[in-house]
Parts: structure tokens; C-alpha cells; sequence
């Protein structure tokens, strides 16, 4: 897929809607080009490890770019149609199932308590208890979920803008406006809590904030613009990150992956890389996975390549997670590949609906947790 098909002018964004659909989503949500590459024919599943499907549900079509929230056992989902879930992932029971109003946009952030989804009418809606507690108009399109924690909600913007809301009634708090660019990403963006300090992407650095005010503590680029036009200039942090205690690493759209020292706001180490996913990784390894559907690790420590997994070709492989001693990955064909994370053979194989993978898998709790584009939720425990 081309950069063209991932963004949208800054100054555009209220017409984006009318340029939206699959043009607009990453490839494993259905979105790549006509003359993309055949898929790797799936090699036989070795069945090396025990894993059972122990429960599942739906939810309507996925076709935003869906981000899990849990805390705890909790998992926050949306459908599209404006439906927010709440789970119980050791059983798949709804704790409560309600609508935010409109089409949804970008969730779901949630804090076990409080979960928050930005729908397409601009809105900042926050639920608790299955009832809309409040809701907040926002002047930039949105399309990471919002970040619920230590009482308040934070806003990454389409531009890169940060906001803060209180998480009781929806005042905002403070905004943290950024120089605007003239393309910015229809992706979600990188927004997360480390310690005491919220930490946001924006263009190409990892921005440390005190989440009290949005002054800024720190700034650590990853990633620096280059080119000759806009495109070839633009620069973004995107996707889930990865962290483990003060290192936090992140991708650059089709540039770079990088980790960062956020208690220091120190650059640790970068390498150039291509791909338009997030990121997952433990104290040992980053994950993540290339344009072309390589799943590659590098090392936490220096940056340096550990093994790469060539079998998912042009599959439309999205973001990993690592958990234990695998790394999962799921695909546009709605499989997910379990992969030894010391050197990643692939280990065994799941089978949802048929339907691309269209959110990064969780584990909520002790159960790993799967959506595909068509709404099926599913939850996988070892045997």
C-alpha cells in the first residue's frame, strides 16, 4: 500500500469522511491496492502448541481502525455503528453493551471503569455503567483512542494536537497544540501513561508531557523528515506502542522503529524500517511487522535484527503482540499465527471467521483476545 492511501490533508480534515472507506484503512483491514503481490500460500500448521477457542461473540462490522482497551480481565470493544462493549475475557460475557450515538471513529480506551470512543460526529464520548456519562465536541478529527487514566481522558488529534478532559464530566483541562503539517495520517497515533508522565507522537518525536497541565518535559525524535514533496517528507508516529518500564519504543510510518528512554527522554537507538503497523516486545525483544508481511525482532538493548519470519508474505499481516514465549499475529485472511518469540517458527495456527484480523490482539487477563472486520470476537486460553 502507497503512503497516498494513508492520509489526508491537515487543512481537509472535515471532508475526509467523504474520501473515507478502505481507501483509507491499512492493508490487513481490507485497504490494499489492486496490484499488491500474491499472498504466501500458508505452510502446514505444525500444531506445536495447545491452544483452544473457549469463547466468542460479535459485535458490528469493524472499519475503523479498532484498538482493544483492557484493564485487568476488562476488554473495551466498538463496532462501527456506534456500539461499545465492555467484556469479561475469561468467560466472553458482556458486562454491558451500549450505543455512543453515532459511527464510531476511534476507541476504545478504558480504564476498567470509565471507557471512552471518539465517533464520526467529532464527539468525545465517555460510558460507564453501559450509559453515555458525557460527551464533548472536538475541533480535529480523531484517530487513536483516547487514553483513560489517573481520572481524566487524553486526546491525540489527528494533528497531532493533545487534550485532556476531565474524566467525570468532560471539561477540558488543557490542550498541547503542535505546528501543524500539511499530511497527516488517517492512523492511530502513539499516546500512553509511563509513570507520572504522558507520553504522544508527535511527527516524528516521542513527546514527554506533565499530564497536570501538557507542559512538555521532553522531546526524543525517532525519525526525522526527508524528501523532496509532502509525501516523501511526512514523518509520523503511529501504532500501539511497545513498552516495558521506562523504554518505550515506537514506529515511524514507513521510516524507522525506535526506543526511547521516557523517564530521561533519551533516544536509545533507531533503525530504518518499513512499516505502517504498531509495535509489541518484552525485555528482550521489539516486534513488529514490515510492508512487505515480514515479521521481524530486533533486540530491546541495541536495535540490532534477532530473527525475521518470512512465511506471512503480502498476507496483510498486522500488529503483533508478544505475550510469554510466543508472538501472535494475525492476518487480512482472519488467521492468526502463533510464533516462538526466541526465534519465530511458527508454532501453531487459529482460524476465526474468514475476515481480516482488524484490531492488534490482547490478553485480557489470561486469555488472548481476536476481532476480525466482520465483528467476530474471540477468545483463545492454552490448553
Amino acid at each position: 500500500m502507497t503512503a497516498r492511501r494513508h492520509f489526508v490533508r491537515a487543512g481537509l480534515l472535515a471532508a475526509s469522511l467523504a474520501l473515507g472507506g478502505c481507501a483509507f484503512l491499512p492493508s490487513w483491514l481490507g485497504g490494499g491496492s489492486a496490484d499488491a503481490a500474491k499472498p504466501a500460500e500458508l505452510v502446514p500448521n505444525p500444531g506445536l502448541m495447545g491452544v483452544r477457542q473457549a469463547w466468542s461473540t460479535r459485535l458490528p462490522s469493524i472499519d475503523f481502525p479498532l484498538t482493544p482497551g483492557v484493564a485487568g480481565a476488562q476488554v473495551a470493544l466498538a463496532g462501527g455503528d456506534g456500539t461499545v462493549v465492555l467484556l469479561d475475557a475469561s468467560t466472553g460475557r458482556e458486562t454491558w453493551r451500549a450505543n455512543a450515538g453515532a459511527r464510531i471513529e476511534a476507541g476504545a480506551g478504558t480504564d476498567g471503569r470509565v471507557v471512552a470512543v471518539v465517533t464520526r460526529a467529532n464527539e468525545l464520548v465517555a460510558l460507564v455503567d453501559g450509559q453515555v456519562a458525557w460527551r464533548e465536541r472536538l475541533a480535529a478529527r480523531v484517530y487513536t483512542p483516547p487514553l483513560v487514566a489517573g481520572n481524566r481522558v487524553f486526546v491525540l488529534q489527528a494533528d497531532r494536537t493533545v487534550a485532556a478532559y476531565d474524566g467525570a464530566g468532560g471539561r477540558r483541562l488543557w490542550t498541547q497544540p503542535r505546528q501543524g503539517e500539511p499530511l497527516v495520517l488517517r492512523q492511530s497515533g502513539v499516546l500512553l501513561a509511563v509513570g507520572d508522565t504522558l507520553v504522544a507522537g508527535q511527527g516524528g518525536r516521542l513527546v514527554g508531557m506533565d499530564p497536570l497541565n501538557g507542559a512538555t518535559r521532553w522531546e526524543a525524535p525517532l525519525a526525522s523528515s526527508r524528501g523532496t514533496n509532502d509525501v516523501e517528507r511526512l514523518v509520523d508516529l503511529i501504532g500501539r506502542p511497545s513498552r516495558v518500564g521506562d523504554s518505550v519504543c515506537a514506529r515511524a510510518f514507513q521510516a524507522a522503529i525506535g526506543c526511547a528512554d521516557a523517564r530521561r527522554g533519551t533516544v536509545a537507538w533507531t533503525r530504518r524500517a518499513n512499516g505502517a503497523q504498531g509495535l509489541s516486545g518484552d525485555t528482550q525483544f521489539v516486534v513488529g511487522a514490515e510492508a512487505d508481511g515480514r515479521v521481524v525482532a530486533w533486540r530491546r538493548t541495541d536495535g540490532e535484527r534477532a530473527w525475521v519470519h518470512e512465511q506471512l508474505l503480502h498476507r496483510g499481516v498486522g500488529t503483533p503482540l508478544v505475550v510469554g514465549e510466543s508472538v501472535v499475529v494475525g492476518d487480512a485472511f482472519g488467521y492468526v499465527h502463533v510464533l516462538k518469540r526466541a526465534d519465530g517458527t511458527l508454532q501453531t495456527r487459529l482460524a476465526t471467521d474468514g475476515s481480516a484480523v482488524a484490531a492488534p490482539p490482547v490478553v485480557a487477563g489470561s486469555t488472548l483476545v481476536v476481532v476480525t472486520r466482520n465483528g467476530g470476537v474471540y477468545g483463545f486460553v492454552p490448553q
